[in-house]
């Protein structure tokens, strides 16, 4: 399977009951052939509404911090979520909605080959890390598993409750830049230029 049919198949999904209260499905979005790739736990009412991982505030953050590090959702790094659809009320994802959407998210994984995956907030970094897996404890560490080096940093919206967590945040990021200057076959090229 290709990417554009992955995403035109995903896009009418009705595999769990996320899909009764959604207004879009959302896919996710970046280069398909993006080495980092950035997973979250499922689309909030900003992105239910618009179709887009991370767009409100939390996505304008999570941007500033991308552009710190000279990675751009539109050049060289693709965003996704666990869930595809929002959970009413932003509730966590319950565990039959992760696994009805795993699927799409493990094709995902097939087709762009990421050599590094970050996990944004407690719930995709417990879900693809480890169970027990502390945010506040192990973020901006790396873990190797089949070959792909995976890291968990604060969610943006976390960031935006507790703006004094930003500084540690932003230092997952620095330890993202020298990452990627290791293990990936490419310097990204600045997204100023």
């Amino acid at each position: 399977m290709d990417f554009e049919t992955l995403k035109q198949e995903c896009l009418t999904c009705r595999k769990c009951g996320l899909c009764e209260t959604r207004h879009n499905v959302v896919f996710g979005m970046g280069s398909p052939n993006a080495e980092v790739m950035f997973i979250g736990e499922g689309p909030g009412q900003n992105e239910d509404e618009q179709g887009l991982p991370f767009v409100g505030r939390s996505g304008k953050l999570l941007d500033q911090y991308l552009e710190a590090v000279d990675l751009s959702r539109d050049k060289n790094v693709f965003i996704a979520n666990i869930v595809k659809c929002r959970p009413p009320q932003n509730r966590d994802p319950l565990p039959e909605e992760w696994d009805a959407c795993l699927p799409w998210l493990r094709e995902q994984f097939r087709l762009i080959r990421p050599k590094i995956v970050v996990c944004l907030g407690r719930i995709a970094a417990q879900r693809l890390i480890d169970p027990k897996f502390s945010v506040t404890r192990d973020h901006g560490l790396f873990f190797e598993k089949n070959g792909v080096w995976f890291m968990a940093t604060l969610h943006p919206a976390a960031l935006l409750r507790n703006p004094k967590q930003k500084p540690m945040a932003f230092g997952d990021f620095v330890a993202l830049r020298e990452k990627i200057s290791q293990v990936c076959d490419h310097t990204y090229e600045s997204v100023s230029s």
